[in-house]
């Protein structure tokens, strides 16, 4: 029995070490910031609507996530390739894994090499692949679908006369 648990331990440690990959430094991007996207999340039969406002800081990126009624749900810093909190939100997980693909998603083809080194991420006939789960099929550079284990994105920038 003792074996099991300590199985079931490992096992999970290990689910929690794998996270999306972010560069060290901010890497070119497909569109000038600031960026304001509409991400529409589905995970079985439930949908989300969301907004995320995306700005340069120096040398970081500020991230910030809102309902509909411009609540923020998350708040982070990208800094020299670390995330920290801003604000006194709790603490979001799958925010800053949304974030770390979103990144990955709107870097230039160009910037993937020097910002993504090794084998963590290919060029695929549909868009992009990024290790450990995500897959990115693009429409337009800046409209795209975002899919991971068991959730799916859809993601669209908003111009400036859109609400």
């Amino acid at each position: 029995m003792i074996r099991v648990w300590l199985l079931g331990l490992c096992l999970l440690l290990g689910a929690c070490g794998l996270r999306t990959p972010v560069p060290q430094g901010v890497p070119q991007l497909r569109s000038q910031l600031p960026l304001t996207l509409l991400i529409q999340r589905s995970q079985a039969s439930e949908r989300q609507d969301w907004l995320l406002v995306l700005q340069a800081e120096g040398p970081s990126l500020r991230w910030s996530l809102l309902d509909p009624l411009g609540v923020p749900l998350a708040r982070q810093l990208l800094i020299e390739g670390e995330w920290h909190s801003d604000g006194l939100l709790p603490p979001n997980p799958e925010a800053r894994e949304l974030f770390a693909a979103l990144l990955f998603a709107l870097s230039t083809d160009a910037a993937l090499a020097q910002s993504y080194p090794g084998k963590v991420w290919q060029l695929t006939a549909q868009g992009r692949r990024l290790d450990p789960q995500w897959s990115i099929s693009y429409r337009t550079p800046l409209e795209f679908s975002l899919s991971g284990a068991d959730v799916l994105y859809q993601v669209r920038a908003l111009t400036a006369g859109e609400p």
